[in-house]
C-alpha cells in the first residue's frame, strides 16, 4: 500500500479521520507523531482521499495491520496488493466478489463474507463471532467494494446497508459515505444491490493493476465513494427527464451553471463519469421493465433513448454481460 498518492481530492470527514485514529490509541500508539508527520490539522476536519489514504497507510505500517486491529487476525502489510492481484484476472464481478470474500476470509478469520442471491438482489453478509463497530464493518465494505468497483470500471449503487451494532454518533454520515439507506441494530450486518451487475465483465489487466496500487488505498475511496456533490446532482436531473430527453454533455454543464471542463472534472473526482451515470439510469429503468409482462424490447429500447432494439442489446450485454433475454425466462421477439 503506497502513500505518495496523486489523485483529486475527495473529502473524508473528519469523524472517520478519528475512527482511524481511536484504533491506534486502542492499540497503545500515539498519534501526535503522525499527526504532525501528515500536517494534520487540530481540531480535526475533513481531509482529502489522497491525506486519508496516506493516513491509513501509516497506520497500517505502525500497527501491522491493513485492518487497523479490527477484525480476529491482522491484515498485513502487502494483504491488500495480494487481494488485488487474486481477483485480477476473474471474467465478472460475481467471481470477483466469490474470490475476494474468500481472500478476506482467510486473511482476517472473523468477520466473513458471503455472496447470496435472491429475487434479483444480491446481498453480502458478513457474520461474526465477536461484536465488531460500525467502522470496522465499513472498512470491510471499503476494501472490498473498492477493489471490485474498480475492477469493473465503475460504481455499484447500492440499495441499502444493515449493521449488526449500535448506531455512532455520527451516523449520518454513513448515509452520505454510501448514498444508500443505513439502518443500525440490525439482526445481521447485509449490503444489498441489484444482482444484475454481478455478470459486469472485469475490464483491467496487469498494467492497469500496478498503477492502481500506486495510488492505493486512496484511491479505493473515490471509486465505492456514492458523492453527494456533482455525481449526485448530476443523477438528480436526469431521473427527472426520460432517458431520449437527456441532454449532451454542454448543455448539462449550462444547466449546472458550470464549464463543461469543471463538470467533467468534478464527476472525475467523484470517481464518476456522464456515460457511467447514464449507464446506471439506464440498467436500473431496463431492470424494472423487463420485469413487467408484455413490455417488448423494442418499447423498453424506445423508452431508454435508443432508436434500434439492437442498440439496447449491445448496450445491456456491455453492462451485464448478458442479453435482455437472458434475464426472462422466455424469450420474446423484437417487435
Amino acid at each position: 500500500m503506497p502513500h505518495t498518492p496523486h489523485m483529486t481530492p475527495t473529502p473524508i470527514s473528519a469523524e472517520f479521520v478519528e475512527d482511524a485514529l481511536n484504533r491506534l490509541r486502542a492499540a497503545g500508539h500515539d498519534p501526535a507523531p503522525l499527526l504532525a508527520n501528515l500536517n494534520l490539522p487540530q481540531p480535526l476536519q475533513p481531509v482529502t482521499n489522497a491525506l486519508y489514504g496516506q493516513l491509513w497507510w501509516q497506520i497500517a505500517q505502525t500497527m501491522q495491520d491493513e485492518f487497523f486491529g479490527m477484525a480476529a487476525r491482522p491484515m498485513r502489510p502487502g494483504s491488500f496488493a495480494l487481494l488485488c492481484h487474486a481477483v485480477l484476472h476473474t471474467k465478472t464481478l460475481k467471481q470477483a466478489l466469490h474470490r475476494a470474500l474468500l481472500f478476506l476470509s482467510v486473511v482476517l478469520d472473523d468477520p466473513r463474507g458471503t455472496l447470496q442471491i435472491n429475487d434479483g438482489e444480491a446481498r453480502i453478509e458478513l457474520a461474526s463471532d465477536t461484536p465488531r463497530s460500525a467502522f470496522a464493518y465499513r472498512t470491510y465494505w471499503l476494501i472490498l467494494m473498492g477493489v471490485t468497483c474498480w475492477l469493473v470500471g465503475r460504481r455499484i449503487p447500492l440499495r441499502g446497508l444493515d449493521f449488526a451494532c449500535p448506531a455512532p454518533q455520527h451516523r449520518s454520515e454513513y448515509l452520505h459515505f454510501f448514498g444508500a439507506p443505513v439502518r443500525f441494530d440490525a439482526a445481521a450486518t447485509v449490503m444489498r444491490f441489484d444482482a444484475a451487475h454481478l455478470s459486469l465483465p472485469v475490464i483491467r489487466n496487469d498494467q492497469a493493476l500496478r498503477a492502481f496500487l500506486r495510488e492505493a488505498p486512496a484511491n479505493i475511496l473515490v471509486r465505492f465513494r456514492h458523492d453527494q456533490g456533482t455525481a449526485i446532482r448530476v443523477r438528480q436531473h436526469l431521473s427527472t427527464l426520460p432517458p431520449p430527453d437527456w441532454p449532451d454533455f454542454d448543455s448539462l454543464a449550462r444547466t449546472l451553471q458550470m464549464s463543461p471542463a469543471t463538470l467533467r472534472r468534478h464527476l472525475k473526482s467523484d470517481g464518476q463519469s456522464y456515460l457511467a451515470i447514464k449507464d446506471d439510469l439506464r440498467l436500473a429503468r431496463a431492470q424494472k421493465m423487463l420485469d413487467q409482462p408484455g413490455r417488448s424490447v423494442a418499447d423498453i429500447a424506445a423508452e431508454l433513448g435508443y432508436s434500434e432494439p439492437s442498440a439496447f442489446f449491445r448496450a445491456y450485454r456491455k453492462w451485464t454481460g448478458r442479453s435482455p433475454r437472458d434475464l426472462r425466462e422466455s424469450s420474446f421477439g423484437l417487435t
